[in-house]
């Protein structure tokens, strides 16, 4: 008998998590919230509009409103996860988790090492990333940053699907995970597509997960392998849709999980096409890239044919000027010729 079809819907990122969130929440009685501005029934569901609904359904209780302080959130959330609750705080832009280091770095990372495994932190943590016209203290794309503790899973959706399912896998999970996802991406009510970019994905109605720690092939290629997350990956599947015109055909691959990194996926597809390409928002220096470029040398040298190259935002901080945030962060032609004359 053939499986019945999987009934499904088309989502943005906001409306996937918001789901996602509030199946967790039922599902799991342990299961809260926790951040600034989350909680105002009637409100706007957060930063960017993730929330709306839920304090009506949930209440105060498990919808917690925070002072303006990440230090609160992180340690309410860390405290609360050793004693057996499953918190999802929000951070509404990345920039402010160096606020709270010390209870992310050397207190939720540390915990179920040094307990010897008796003590876990299952808490997630969301913060939006990505430049979009705020300045230099609320564009970064700090993920390179937590990829370096050990006792942290850092992961970065780039769809509605992948987004829902490694939400509720990070719910479930007994470690520490940070989620980051692209403030582009989110495609709320009413801008269900930005640039070109449709923002929303089939999402099964059934419940479901996606495995941390696993990437997908968003495109089959054999001339050379792109890795990229966020909208520098949109961007790499429009640049290799041009490059079909020169006959060069590439393989897209969205990591999904920085923290633990799926390098067999990875080298997999460097071992067919002798080539690989790193696009991320991230700035060069010392960017996830520069682990997974190192990590490809390492294990797939014998089957380059020629070197490894990094394509990101360049080493300055984020400017206002809408010019010139355009001009630093990596885009779709800047992929299409370096990839021209690596193929060449």
């Amino acid at each position: 008998m053939p499986e019945a079809a999987v009934a499904t819907r088309r989502l943005t990122i906001a409306e996937a998590l918001r789901e996602g969130i509030a199946e967790e929440m039922r599902r799991d009685p342990e299961v809260f919230l926790i951040g600034e501005d989350i909680g105002v029934e009637g409100g706007f569901g957060g930063a960017f509009g993730v929330y709306l609904g839920l304090p009506e359904e949930f209440g105060h209780e498990r919808i917690i409103d925070t002072p303006i302080s990440e230090k609160v959130i992180a340690g309410a959330a860390a405290g609360a996860a050793m004693l057996g609750m499953k918190p999802i705080a929000d951070m509404q832009y990345s920039d402010f988790l160096f606020e709270c280091m010390d209870e992310l770095v050397n207190q939720a990372a540390k915990m179920r090492y040094m307990s010897g495994g008796k003590v876990s932190v299952p808490m997630v943590m969301r913060a939006p990333v990505g430049m979009t016209l705020r300045g230099a203290q609320h564009g970064q794309c700090p993920e390179s940053y937590f990829i370096h503790v050990p006792g942290l899973k850092v992961v970065a959706p780039s769809d509605a699907y992948h987004a829902k399912g490694i939400l509720k896998a990070a719910v479930r999970d007994p470690n520490p995970v940070l989620i980051f996802e692209h403030k582009l991406l989110y495609g709320s009510k009413g801008r269900e597509a930005a640039g070109g970019m449709d923002l929303t994905a089939e999402v099964p109605e059934e419940d479901y997960t996606f495995p941390i720690g696993q990437a997908v092939i968003k495109r089959a290629g054999s001339d050379v392998t792109v890795v990229a997350t966020h909208v520098s990956l949109y961007r790499a599947l429009a640049a290799a849709e041009t490059l079909t015109a020169d006959g060069i055909e590439c393989e897209v691959i969205d990591p999904l999980t920085l923290q633990p990194f799926d390098t067999e996926t990875i080298f997999g597809s460097v071992r067919r096409t002798g080539r690989l390409v790193i696009v991320h928002e991230d700035t060069l220096t010392g960017g996830w890239g520069a682990e997974v470029a190192a990590c490809v040398a390492d294990e797939c040298l014998d089957y380059l044919e020629a070197p490894i190259k990094r394509i990101a935002t360049l080493d300055v901080p984020a400017p206002a000027a809408p010019v010139l945030e355009q001009r630093i962060l990596p885009q779709e032609q800047t992929i299409v010729e370096t990839i021209r004359r690596l193929v060449g």
